[in-house]
This record gives structure tokens, sequence and C-alpha cells, in this order.
């Protein structure tokens, strides 16, 4: 997986996920508290994800072949997209359920200190978590707005990374607070409203992935700002007298699609043509690095208004 695919914070979000999620569950078995358990599925869901992630970069490496000539860069998005429905059912929906379960069922909670302690714990892991996460994040987000970042982001992983730690960090807040109020009170309701408003923040966070891998998955172009200084390279070389049309597609998170076609200069020879088309292309790459493939087509000029 290329940098921009974050691999050290998946990694480092794998290994918390994973020491969380035994400790929780242990927390969950001597104190019976129905917080304890949701956010355990959702440690569980959480290191499956990053799994997930780490397998579908090691996949979207495959050089292409006759089946798919453009290479298989695509499947970090479609891994994505199955850690956002993971999110939303195992982890979202099963805390919904769980936390309405203790509504119509409370019972006390035993042992209520191991909760808290475990909390406070996980709560440390996941910090460090999100700051591997933000440190790489900030290698390859420049001066966009985190927003923005996750928006635009073309490799899925350290969005996805983002969210989920940001989300585990929330939820173990709302968990805190369930079972510090359910403790203070005596009354298990809190304890089920942590835990639902943990499920409600989890189907949040799933669908705003979700919504964001899948315009991925459908196919983007090139940023306003590489769009505009592909549309620059190739008016401004010398050989070109106008550009007809280009499009752009993501082929992966770092593979840039560009086709183009363009008028030359008239009565230019056919080697001459493709010289020009060479030198267009190195110039593209240059001003445009992950702009690996393209297609300059030669075309006529045309009355305005048309094109051939």
């Amino acid at each position: 997986m290329s940098a921009s695919g974050g691999s050290k914070a998946i990694i480092a979000a794998l290994l918390a996920n994973t020491g969380i999620a035994v400790t929780k569950f242990i927390a969950f078995l001597v104190s019976g508290s129905s917080a304890m358990l949701a956010e355990s599925v959702h440690s569980v869901a959480d290191a499956g994800n990053q799994l997930l992630l780490l397998i579908g970069g090691r996949r979207s490496r495959r050089e292409a072949d006759t089946e798919h000539p453009f290479g298989y860069g695509r499947e970090r998005y479609v891994y994505a997209f199955v850690v956002a429905i993971i999110l939303f059912s195992v982890g979202g929906v099963f805390s919904l359920y769980e936390g309405i379960a203790k509504l119509r069922e409370p019972h006390p909670l035993e042992n209520a200190w191991l909760p808290i302690v475990v909390l406070v714990i996980a709560i440390a892991l996941e910090s460090f978590s999100l700051r591997t996460a933000v440190r790489e994040s900030n290698q390859v987000r420049g001066d966009q707005s985190w927003v923005q970042f996750v928006r635009r982001a073309k490799s899925p992983e350290l969005p996805v990374v983002l969210l989920e730690d940001v989300a585990a960090l929330l939820g173990l807040v709302l968990a805190l607070i369930g079972v510090g109020l359910t403790i203070l009170t005596g009354d298990s309701l809190w304890d089920a409203i942590g835990t639902i408003m943990i499920g409600l923040l989890l189907v949040l966070v799933a669908i705003v992935l979700g919504i964001e891998t899948k315009s991925l998955l459908v196919g983007e172009g090139a940023s306003r700002e590489d769009d505009a200084r592909i549309r620059a390279v190739i008016s401004g070389h010398g050989a070109v007298s106008r550009l007809i049309h280009m499009k752009t597609l993501y082929l992966g998170p770092d593979e840039l699609l560009v086709a183009a076609k363009v008028t030359f200069d008239g009565g230019e020879p056919i080697e001459q043509v493709a010289e020009s088309i060479n030198a267009l292309e190195a110039e593209l790459r240059e001003a445009v690095p992950h702009a690996r493939v393209i297609y300059i087509e030669p075309g006529l000029s045309a009355a305005p208004g048309r094109t051939r």
C-alpha cells in the first residue's frame, strides 16, 4: 500500500482495537453492562474493519491482466464500502438492539468499578490510535480542512480510520457517562441510554462512510485543482491549438486516467504529431504525478459547437 494509504495508521488501530475488545468483553462478563457489550462488539467490528482495509490494499496491488486491463486499484474502495456496511450493521444496529433490550429488561451492574477502569484504559489506547491517524493524514492533507479531507480523499483508508477512531472515542465517552450515571443513581436506565447513543453514533458514521465510498466506487474525476492544472498544461503546450474535450477518472486512489481530444497545429507530419503527444504526456505527468494513464487523441479543427 502506498504511503497515502496510511498503513501505519491502520496497523495502530488494529492493535489498539484488538486489545481493547478483549478487555471490554472481560468487563462485560464481570459487570453485565450493556454499554460494555456494545463497546466490545464495536471494537471487534473495528478490528475486523482494519483487517479488511489491509486486505483491500494488498489485493489492489495486483498487476493488470486481460480481465482487468486497468488493474485492481478500486478494490480498496470495495473493501472500504464493506467496512461501512459492517460498522452500520454489526456496530450500530447491534448497539441499538442491546440498548432497547436493556430498557425493556433492566438489570443492575455488578463490579461496576471494572467497566470504569477498562473504559479509561480504552480511551487512552484509542487516543493513541487517533493520534497516529491524524499524523498520517497531515502528511497528505495539505491545507484542506478535516471535512474537506474526508470528502475529497481518494485513498479511503485514512478517512475510514479517522472516522472510526473519532466514533470510538465518542462512544467510549458515552459509555463512561452511561456507566458512571448508573453507578451514581443506581438506575440502569442510564446504561441503556448510553448504549443507544453509541448505536446512533455508529450508524451516523457508517452512513457518512458509505456515501463517500459509494462516490468513489461509482467513479470520480480529478479534483478541481488537478483538472485546472491538466487543462492549463494541455492548452499551454506549444503544438496544441485547441483542447476539444477532456475526461478524467480515478482508476484507484493513486492512479488517474486522463483522456483528451486536442487539435494540433495544421500541416504537421504524423511523426511530429506523435512526438508532440509524447511531450505533452510527459508534461502532464510532471504537473500531476498521479495522472499515470493518459490518452491523447488528435482531432481536426471543427466549427464552434461541434467536435469530431
